[in-house]
C-alpha cells in the first residue's frame, strides 16, 4: 500500500454537505504508510462541523474496507484550520469560487 494508492481510496469521501470528496476539498493533511499500517490525518471545513463525526466514521470504514489488513490509525485535526485555499481548483471550480 503506498501513499498515492490510500490518496486514491480517499477520493471515495465526500464531504456530505459539499458533495466533493475530501482529498480534492484538502481536508487531507497527511497520509503515511510503513509495514502494513496506514496513518492519515484529516480536517473538516470548519471546527464547528455537524458532519465531522460522519466524516471521520466515513474515512475511517473506507480505509478498513480498502486495506482490511492494515492498522488504521485516523486523526481528526484542526491545526492549521482549513481555508478554501487548500482546495484544489477543480473543487474550487465545482464550488463556483473560481471560473472554469
Amino acid at each position: 500500500m503506498t501513499t498515492e494508492e490510500v490518496a486514491e481510496v480517499l477520493r471515495g469521501v465526500y464531504d456530505p454537505e459539499l458533495a466533493i470528496d475530501i482529498v480534492s476539498l484538502g481536508l487531507v493533511y497527511g497520509i503515511e504508510t510503513m509495514d502494513g499500517e496506514v496513518a492519515v490525518t484529516i480536517t473538516t471545513t470548519s471546527p464547528a462541523c455537524p458532519m465531522g463525526d460522519a466524516l471521520y466514521g466515513m474515512t475511517e470504514a473506507v480505509l478498513h474496507y480498502a486495506f482490511p489488513l492494515a492498522k488504521v490509525d485516523l486523526e481528526l485535526t484542526h491545526s492549521p484550520q482549513w481555508t478554501v485555499e487548500m482546495a484544489e481548483r477543480a473543487a474550487l471550480e465545482e464550488l463556483g469560487l473560481v471560473r472554469r
